[in-house]
C-alpha cells in the first residue's frame, strides 16, 4: 500500500522490452537508502516490485499488460518518474490509501495558472470518472490530489508550488497522458452497491419477495 506522497523524482537509465522480458532500471537516491529485492516501488502511481538494486539505481520487471494499461510504455530514457515506497507500517499516512494498482490512463486538457497554484484539467472515460467525485481522492501519477471539479468528461485538481516542484507535473503539458488511480474505498463501495441490487433482483425474479 502507497500514501500519494512522492518521495522524490528517480530518472530512467534503461528500458529493455522484447517478447521475453521487460525490464525498467531507474536511477534514485533516497529510496536507495532502505530497499531490498522483493521490495513494492510505486513508479508513476503503478505498484513494481524491485529484483535488482545497486549504488545509484534499481530495476524492476514490467508485465506487457502494465505497459497495456498505464503510461510505463511511452517513457524514454532520461525522462523523470514518480517515485514511492510501500508504507511502512509506523508511517505517517499523509496523502490517502493508493494500491499501486491503476484504473487507466487519461490525458490533460489544460493547465492554468491561478495566483501561485496551477488548474489541471484532465480528460478521462467514463470507467475513470464514474469513480471520481468532487472532494474525494485521486491519484495521478502516483500523486495523492484533491477532486476541486468534475464535468461529463474531464475532472480538475489545483497544484500547489511544492506539488508541482517535487514531482512530474512540473514537466508535464497538454496532451500528455498521466496514469489515473480512483479511491479504492469508493471502489468498493460501489461493487458492494451493485451486488446488493443483483442480489436483490435475483430474489425477485424468483419471487421471494
Amino acid at each position: 500500500m502507497f500514501t500519494g506522497i512522492v518521495e522524490e523524482l528517480g530518472k530512467v537509465r534503461s528500458l529493455k522490452r522484447t517478447s521475453a522480458e521487460s525490464r525498467l532500471c531507474i536511477g534514485a537516491k533516497k529510496i536507495l537508502e532502505d530497499i531490498h529485492v522483493g521490495d513494492s516501488i510505486a513508479v508513476n502511481g503503478v505498484c513494481l516490485t524491485a529484483v535488482l538494486f545497486s549504488e545509484g539505481e534499481f530495476t524492476v520487471d514490467v508485465m506487457n499488460e502494465t505497459f497495456m494499461r498505464s503510461s510505463l510504455g511511452s517513457l524514454r530514457i532520461g525522462d523523470e518518474v514518480n517515485l514511492e515506497r510501500a508504507m511502512a507500517a509506523d508511517g505517517r499516512f499523509g496523502g490517502h490509501i493508493v494500491s499501486g494498482h491503476i484504473d487507466g490512463t487519461a490525458r490533460i486538457k489544460s493547465i492554468i495558472n491561478d495566483g501561485n497554484a496551477k488548474w489541471y484539467e484532465i480528460n478521462a472515460g467514463p470507467e475513470l470518472l464514474g469513480g471520481i467525485v468532487m472532494k474525494g481522492s485521486v491519484a495521478i501519477d502516483g500523486i495523492s490530489l484533491t477532486v476541486s471539479k468534475v464535468t461529463a468528461h474531464s475532472f480538475s485538481v489545483s497544484i500547489i508550488p511544492h506539488t508541482l516542484e517535487a514531482t512530474v507535473l512540473r514537466s508535464k503539458r497538454p496532451g500528455d497522458v498521466v496514469n489515473i488511480e480512483t479511491d479504492i474505498i469508493g471502489k468498493y463501495i460501489k461493487q458492494f452497491v451493485k451486488e446488493g441490487k443483483e442480489s436483490v433482483y435475483d430474489r425477485i425474479g424468483k419471487g421471494s419477495y
